[in-house]
């Protein structure tokens, strides 16, 4: 690969210059799919394909694809890249740094003149966060035909904008999203670079992780109906309280999650409350749940004690119900030996150390392992610390797992 210091000077631009489309000043990085900071990012990204030599086409639902043809087109492509979405105030490597390091590889296989034997495709997603419209992993699930019955229609942002009309005012059609399925066959391998997102790798002065599998998860929407009562003339026992019920049922969730082990998490972000006043009896709570570990039958597992525990509120107050919605389920997804051993190679030879490691975080690689290899690339995470402005990862360290990824990819693409 080229001089050190041009590589890491490039990937800084471009992930500094990224990080300037946010619909928040100031307050780390907000994009939302479709919007006009997604538009400039896109328009970002485009230009820096372009300028590598890549043939750049957006898709029926706003994957930007840069392609490198082979000297063999009919044979699989190898697929690389991430999202360009972030979460609401959230920093400027998640996501983006797998972008940048795809692009980055681009550039420098195009400073060489490198044809590969089979083509290969560098990608940014939308909608991976699931921060606008609530329904992550988007690009990906729409790759590999995984959508969901009238998501596009369904789905809607705070200000009820759907998925549908978003596309349309962003300049796509809705109607032909199906065209974004890839045939079976037809991708070798996606190879992701991300954030660790954790504090594993900075902690132990290690260079890049090797990912072994990815989380299994699920979400939820849980509605929990009662009864609004004043808060001081009605009796415990007459109240038909869905906050009570709700906050018993989290922390049933978190208990068993602690006994289960193995990597498995609980967590409820976000809540509202009706009338939401504070002397009045809640009647109506909405929260979500985001569940995850090593398998989905632990995650299972725990959501029968969360069941479990609105079931006992519901027999104890009569005037209570519930009812919870899946939106978002993923089995776990174990990455490919072979290409996890090939980076493991390449970065020895290149003097990068590496461990193995799992990914708590749900990534658009684990969509596209059910139509092809995959694998993943961690660089460390100062602290640990994602999905906040202090989101930090050092230039130098995007480099080091840009400099694997070119590798690897180069290997793949041309056997």
């Amino acid at each position: 690969m080229s001089d050190h210091k041009t590589r890491t000077d490039r990937i800084q631009r471009d992930i500094e210059e990224l990080a300037k489309f946010s619909c928040v000043e100031g307050i780390g990085c907000t994009r939302f799919t479709y919007t006009k900071e997604w538009r400039q990012a896109r328009d970002y990204v485009v230009a820096g394909m372009q300028a590598a030599g890549l043939k750049v086409r957006e898709d029926p639902v706003g994957i930007i694809i840069g392609t490198l043809e082979g000297k063999d087109p009919s044979k699989p492509v190898v697929m690389t890249g991430s999202h360009l979405d972030t979460v609401k105030t959230g920093g400027r490597f998640d996501g983006i740094a797998g972008t940048i390091s795809a692009l980055e590889a681009a550039r420098v296989m195009h400073d060489e003149g490198f044809v590969p034997e089979r083509t290969i495709e560098f990608v940014a997603l939308p909608e991976e966060e699931g921060a606008r419209f609530g329904s992550g992993l988007f690009g990906s699930r729409a790759m590999c035909g995984k959508l969901y019955p009238d998501e596009l229609n369904k789905y809607k942002d705070k200000d009820g904008v759907s998925f549908a009309q978003a596309m349309t005012e962003y300049g796509l059609d809705p109607s032909k999203a199906g065209e974004t399925v890839r045939k079976p066959g037809s991708i070798k391998a996606f190879i992701e670079l991300h954030i660790e997102q954790g504090p594993i790798l900075e902690n132990e002065k290690t260079d890049v992780g090797i990912v072994e599998s990815i989380v299994g998860l699920r979400t939820f929407d849980v509605f929990v109906h009662g009864r609004s009562d004043h808060a001081g003339n009605t009796p415990l026992n007459m109240r038909a309280d869905t906050f009570l019920a709700t906050a018993k049922a989290i922390c049933a969730g978190t208990e068993k999650a602690y006994e289960i082990g193995e990597n498995t998490v609980f967590t409820c972000g976000y809540a509202t409350v009706e009338p939401g006043a504070f002397n009045i009896v809640t009647k109506e709570t909405h929260f979500q749940i985001d569940c995850r570990s090593k398998t989905i039958a632990n995650v299972d597992r725990v959501m029968e004690v969360v069941k479990a525990s609105l079931d006992r509120s519901c027999a104890e107050n009569p005037g209570l119900s519930y009812e919870i919605r899946e939106k978002l389920s993923m089995a776990e997804v174990p990455m490919n030996e072979e290409i996890k051993s090939l980076m493991e190679k390449e970065a020895a030879d290149a003097g990068i150390s590496t461990r193995r490691m799992f990914s708590g975080a749900g990534h658009d690689a684990m969509v596209m392992g059910s139509i092809c290899d995959v694998a993943m690339i961690f660089v460390p995470s100062h602290e640990g610390r994602s999905h906040v402005p202090e989101e930090w990862t050092d230039y130098e360290d995007v480099q080091k797992g840009a400099e694997v990824l070119y590798r690897a990819v180069k290997k793949l693409a041309s056997e």
